[in-house]
């Protein structure tokens, strides 16, 4: 039997229109809701119609929840994790959650969102500096030491990886 799916979906930062067509199919289609709280959960999955069911996943949950999940996953089930708002696995234990399902051989799939972050610098109209990284050690040195140079604040300064450098 192939073991299921854990879906990482971000959920909507405030308005419950703010979320991704493609986070609402994987919630109407996935065997199981993680939640951090099913009354919250309740709300986004009544306005759109979704009635899978749901589990309650939060910072408290005994280690039994995180084994119940997991056995879930490997009987082959899909399961869609979700925060009361944003990304899960930033500020609530879905990092736990995918921690254990990456122990047991078992597929995870971020399905984005909004972004506080994005929302943050928009309503601030910082001025942003976006700097790739390249693979290379004495490559990120060199960007870095630039950024420094630019007297750029570090709250401003993000670091991405490249998409194309292999883990």
């Amino acid at each position: 039997m192939d073991k299921g799916i854990l879906y990482v979906v971000a959920t909507p930062i405030g308005n419950l229109e703010d979320i991704t067509l493609r986070a609402l199919r994987i919630l109407k289609e996935a065997d199981l809701i993680a939640c951090e709280d099913t009354r919250v959960a309740r709300k986004l999955l009544s306005r759109y119609g979704i009635e899978t069911p749901t589990i309650s996943y939060f910072q408290h949950s005994k280690i039994s929840k995180t084994e119940r999940i997991i056995r879930e996953l490997l009987d082959g089930k899909n399961v869609a994790l979700t925060t009361d708002a944003g990304t899960p696995g930033i500020s609530d234990p879905g990092n736990i959650l995918v921690a254990e399902a990456a122990e047991n051989g078992i597929k995870t799939e971020p399905i984005p969102g909004p972004s506080a972050l994005t929302e943050c610098f928009r309503n601030q109209r910082a001025k942003i500096r976006f700097y790739g990284v390249s693979a290379t050690q004495k490559r990120k040195k060199k960007i870095f030491s630039r950024g420094r140079g630019n007297k750029i604040p570090r709250r401003f300064l993000r670091i991405a990886p490249s998409l194309h450098k292999k883990p």
